[in-house]
């Protein structure tokens, strides 16, 4: 207010007019402007002006189908539908409507994206039913990406058997267009698939430089002579999935050699087909030399075993980090858990039996100082003993998933009392769970 009465003084001042005067003059002025702008038509919203910045940022949040419409609106926003920015990251989903429930990729528009925009895709994902028509689709799609390097690969099959059942010569061709075609490729996921080992030879020839992340879990053309040439020829290497039976002495000292970077994430899934299957042996001086060399690394295992099929495991020590049973395990195998896996920091186990685990859960909390997150399932524990458990373990347990079945009431604790004893050495406030949440 003082600048405005400071500006009317000086303008009173130069002008000699009187304070009235000066408002009558500034209203007068003010009028005559809003006449010439309304003589030259009603104000218009000109959407079309919009700056391509602000129209890619608000296209990166549109479904690709109102993307798809907003581009007929006029021509500068379907230039902006073709901004190369947009169709770095594409998910091509595939599927039939007749037994799938997910929404597909539209025909038309995957033949536009082949056509004017293949050069453009860097991180690609193809999402698949369980049927052999939309994986035949997903390999029809990868033999015509000859004009794009991709950095970013995945081949997600949300049921079995899909990829498996492509003609295995359809879907190497496919995957060996891309190979070859992309010479920066960082990240690959081809569980479920049928690559083999040529098929890897050819990634690694194209891409041994910028591999990084290799999830190949369920692939049973490939070999442990075929995962061994990744691992000794993309020393990037930083995550790796795959099933136990490709896992070897010979991969665990190529993955520890010094040309190799450290590990972050390996990832063992120990799968039995058959009851009664034979499991090899690791030896415990291979992961040492795995824990020398990367002594930050997670080693994760999914366990899906019988009961009798554990001989191999756990009879030694194993830097395992995030342990997963997703059958019923045995309480001698979960006693030599808390005995051979000092770095453990997550233990889920899905299905015990009738047997309380009262011992087992006292050792894993007094020799697994790492733990922090545990889910117990189908399986029983005394009240005493887990209420034990928890004040040796203490406040680091971030993760407490204990089905309410879980607990057995005794002489000491009841139901309603061990939620406050437990909540009382959590230092938060803690109730069993009425349902799994792992």
């Amino acid at each position: 207010m003082k600048q405005n009465g400071k500006a009317l003084d000086m303008q009173e001042g130069a002008s000699g007019l009187s304070p009235p005067e000066v408002c009558k003059k500034v209203r007068k002025q003010i009028s005559e402007r809003s006449e010439a702008v309304m003589a030259s038509g009603p104000p218009v919203s000109d959407w079309a002006r919009l700056p391509q910045e602000l129209l890619l940022h608000i296209f990166q949040y549109l479904p690709l189908l109102d993307r798809a419409y907003a581009s007929q609106v006029c021509r500068e926003w379907n230039q902006a539908f073709h901004m190369p920015e947009l169709w770095r990251c594409f998910e091509f989903e595939l599927n039939q409507p007749a037994s799938s429930y997910l929404k597909a990729t539209h025909p038309d528009l995957i033949k536009q994206i082949i056509k004017r925009h293949s050069n453009h895709l860097q991180y690609v994902s193809f999402k698949v039913d369980s049927s052999t028509e939309s994986a035949e689709a997903a390999c029809d799609i990868l033999s015509q990406l000859v004009n794009c390097s991709l950095k970013t690969l995945g081949l997600i099959s949300t049921a079995r058997p899909s990829f498996m059942e492509v003609p295995k010569s359809h879907f190497i061709s496919a995957l060996t267009v891309v190979f070859v075609n992309s010479k920066s490729l960082s990240s690959l996921k081809i569980d479920d698939t049928p690559v083999d080992d040529p098929s890897l030879k050819v990634l690694v020839a194209n891409n041994s430089d910028t591999l990084k992340l290799l999830k190949m879990s369920s692939c049973p053309h490939v070999s442990p002579a075929g995962i061994l040439c990744v691992a000794d020829q993309c020393h990037g290497l930083r995550e790796l999935a795959l099933n136990y039976h490709l896992l070897s002495d010979e991969l665990l000292l190529a993955l520890s050699s010094e040309k190799h970077v450290h590990l972050e994430h390996l990832r063992i899934d120990v799968v039995s087909e058959n009851p009664g299957q034979h499991f090899h042996t690791i030896k415990k001086s291979s992961w040492d030399a795995m824990v020398r060399h990367s002594p930050k690394f997670n080693l994760v295992m999914y366990f899906f075993l019988y009961e009798d099929e554990f001989g191999p495991f756990f009879n030694e020590e194993i830097p395992v980090t995030h342990l997963y049973f997703g059958r019923s395990v045995s309480k001698e195998v979960l006693g030599r858990v808390g005995l051979h896996c000092p770095r453990l920091v997550e233990l889920v186990v899905c299905a015990n039996g009738l047997r309380p685990l009262d011992e087992e859960l006292i050792r894993i909390a007094k020799h697994c100082t790492q733990l922090s997150a545990i889910g117990l399932g189908e399986c029983e524990v005394s009240c005493s003993a887990f209420v034990e458990f928890v004040k040796m373990c203490g406040r680091r347990l971030s993760q407490l998933s204990i089905m309410e079945e879980v607990l057995i009431p005794d002489h000491k604790y009841s139901l309603d009392e061990i939620h406050w004893e437990v909540s009382k050495h959590l230092g938060r406030v803690w109730f069993p769970d009425m349902m799994p949440t792992w």
